[in-house]
């Protein structure tokens, strides 16, 4: 279990794949609506004139004193959908993301988002 008192700590921090490979810098970290604990992260990527951010899971992500590594490969967070550096995704592209990672997608009961920034 991530701790999430801690993820504040994490932002600059290099996002690695399970290889080792840098995937790209840790920008913010999103929560779960329904259970409040993070759930996935936006990783800056691209060229420095051309950032973006790009979404990836935080299941099975360990936390060392200079990286964060996540369990997928540098290739296929690369090729999930992405946002400009000052945008926020929009509710409608939530279930995208989900997608991207074959993981399942529920919004809430009304219609309420799945991901919360912090």
């Amino acid at each position: 279990m991530i701790q999430s008192a801690d993820i504040r700590e994490w932002r600059t921090r290099d996002v690695v794949d399970a290889n080792g490979h840098k995937i790209g810098t840790l920008e913010a970290v999103y929560v779960d609506t329904s259970t409040d604990e993070p759930f996935m992260a936006t990783v800056q990527v691209g060229l420095p004139t051309r950032h973006r951010l790009v979404f990836v899971p935080l299941e099975g992500a360990v936390v060392g004193p200079d990286q964060v590594r996540v369990d997928y490969d540098k290739s296929l967070v690369k090729r999930c959908p992405s946002i400009g550096t000052d945008d926020v995704l929009p509710a409608e592209d939530e279930a995208a993301v989900f997608a991207h990672y074959d993981l399942p997608y529920q919004p809430g009961a009304n219609g309420e988002r799945k991901l919360a920034r912090r």
